[in-house]
């Protein structure tokens, strides 16, 4: 009877499989019909769209709009790339690019220079922040948008152009500079330091080519301080780039041959395990990794992997939430398609992707993973941590609020055009470390902000105003009421001299960024963040504290590399 059974089995068996291929072929076959008759459509479509419409259509823009529309419904990752755009996306990848070195802004119909790389052809002809850029090579650019004055700033290395600038609050106002464009290097390392004593500080900016050998190089300067007793790896705002480049990142940590990510997509092309591949620099010195909402993609992997694999702490806020990786795949006519192909599952086995682009609401609004969903996983020393929604971390530090305020401040360029009238005044300002905003520098920025040219968001008028009319719709806005609400409307109406000390401490950093990068450019703004950075500081202290880098990581304590000798034995005499 068994043996009837398991014919029986077996000959069910051998006739699903031929129809389970069958059906599959089936499908196969039309899915590639309606793609067929849907392109028809598509491509008839234009035609008579082309050759009927009453304008003119511009052919190339019109055909754009409809690949970016079919993109925008799929995630923001997926992206067309058309030859016109194709070099600055190679930029994100090399980090080269030919230019001068400087970076530019869009203000009022406008373009002013507002930073400049360190050493840059363009600082080193003379620009500065605030200058407005009148002409290129002779041709207007007064009315321009910023992307058109960049590809005329932009050009191969070793060849020149005629630069006009406006510069205010100096006698000689049109100046012009000749300056010949080099390869620009976007160094991933912004800046390290020895901070806090005897931490080795890196601030990793983004993942493209040099990452890996920028970090280890800066890894290996630091730890050649004999003060250097372990390591904070900055990844707040980095988001990401090359996956290549976190994988080595990992490794200069981890011994070779650690696994790092598996990536898993449509096709078996897209199923691989990446393990490092080169020694590391370092197995054992204490590592904190930072990171924040704007930590994703390849910064998301090197803080989620080191985690997992218990080799960091990780301190911050919940990083981005970016699971999903690209490939690039060849076009027509030069063009590009950055798609995404796969998604990556950290050393633990989650997955961190905060959206789900697949399920989307009635309106079209893909839906967040939700938390209550959130599958558990553990490290390798057996910590609980979470998928879905990015990298919570170990020691979780809230950044604390910015004003409305302060934001306005930044929003409308106060701080920077004042940061500009301040470097055309003062020659020279004390080193980074030391500069500070005193009470004549403050008072003088006050000054300088005209109130009646002052914007401010009004969400509190609005509100106010929303609740006025609700009470009087509700019938609740007697005498009473209104005498009430015209006392708490004199109370809320804003007096700027008052908010800007109030909101001092957070006015006072903007302030202090913006004029010291005239004189020291980023490494200067890096410099004095550093001051007043709580979470740099507070992964010095879990350092420095006996046991608890050891107890947040579940690590053994470490063993005594030296023991007291034994003391001899005391002789006994008879007396």
């Amino acid at each position: 009877m068994t043996k009837k059974i398991i014919t029986l089995v077996a000959a069910c068996a051998m006739l699903v499989l031929p129809l389970a291929a069958q059906s599959q072929q089936q499908s196969s076959s039309a899915r590639d019909t309606g793609i067929a008759r849907n392109l028809d459509i598509f491509n008839s479509l234009f035609k008579e769209l082309n050759t009927f419409y009453v304008d003119s259509l511009d052919v190339t823009k019109s055909m754009e709009t409809a690949i970016n529309a079919m993109l925008d419904d799929v995630d923001p990752y997926t992206e067309y790339i058309p030859a016109k755009a194709r070099e600055d996306f190679m930029v994100i990848s090399t980090g080269e690019y030919g230019g001068i070195g400087s970076f530019i802004y869009e203000r009022n119909g406008n373009v002013y220079i507002i930073e400049l790389n360190e050493n840059s052809p363009a600082a080193k002809a003379g620009l500065k922040p605030g200058d407005r850029i009148v002409m290129i090579d002779g041709d207007s650019v007064v009315g321009r948008h910023s992307d058109k004055v960049s590809e005329l700033l932009k050009g191969q290395a070793s060849t020149k152009l005629t630069l006009v600038v406006a510069r205010k609050y100096d006698p000689d106002s049109i100046k012009t500079f000749t300056i010949t464009r080099e390869k620009i290097k976007v160094d991933p390392v912004s800046y390290y330091a020895v901070t806090n004593g005897n931490t080795g500080y890196i601030a990793l900016d983004t993942y493209n080519e040099q990452s890996a050998a920028q970090v280890k190089k800066a890894l290996l300067e630091l730890k050649s301080n004999p003060e250097v007793k372990n390591i904070v790896l900055d990844l707040r705002g980095n988001g990401g780039g090359l996956l290549e480049s976190a994988v080595q990142i990992v490794g200069l940590f981890v011994p070779k041959g650690t696994q790092v990510l598996q990536t898993r997509g449509k096709t078996k092309q897209q199923e691989r395990t990446y393990k490092t591949t080169e020694e590391p620099v370092d197995t054992k010195i204490p590592l904190a990794v930072l990171i924040d909402g704007g930590t994703a993609s390849a910064a998301e992997i090197t803080a989620g992997a080191l985690q997992d694999l218990d080799r960091a702490v990780v301190l911050g806020t919940r990083s981005y939430g970016k699971g999903l990786v690209q490939a690039t795949r060849q076009l027509p006519f030069d063009a590009l398609l950055k798609v995404t192909v796969s998604k990556y599952y950290l050393p633990s086995g989650r997955l961190i992707q905060e959206i789900d682009y697949s399920k989307k609401d009635e309106d079209g609004t893909p839906k967040h993973v939700a938390d209550t969903t959130s599958q558990k996983y553990y490290t390798a020393h057996g910590r609980e941590v979470t998928s879905a929604g990015g990298i919570t971390p170990d020691v979780k530090i809230e950044p604390g609020q910015a004003s409305r305020l302060a934001y306005n401040i930044v929003r409308d360029g106060w701080a920077f055009d004042y940061a500009v009238k301040y470097a055309s005044e003062h020659p020279t300002i004390p080193a980074a470390e030391d500069f500070t905003i005193t009470d004549e520098i403050f008072n003088d920025f006050k000054s300088f902000i005209d109130p009646s040219k002052f914007q401010y968001d009004k969400v509190c008028e609005t509100s106010f105003a929303s609740l006025k009319k609700t009470a009087e719709t509700e019938g609740y806005l007697n005498d009473e009421t209104r005498a009430e609400f015209d006392k708490l409307e004199k109370l809320l109406k804003h007096d700027l001299n008052k908010d800007l000390d109030l909101h001092r401490d957070d006015i006072e950093k903007i302030l202090a960024k913006e004029i010291i990068k005239n004189y020291y450019y980023q490494r200067g703004q890096m410099i004095y963040a550093l001051k007043l950075d709580k979470v740099t500081k507070r992964a010095s202290e879990i350092f420095n504290k006996p046991g608890e880098y050891e107890s947040i990581l579940h690590i053994a304590p470490a063993k005594a590399t030296s023991q007291a000798k034994p003391q001899p034995k005391k002789k006994s005499s008879k007396k």
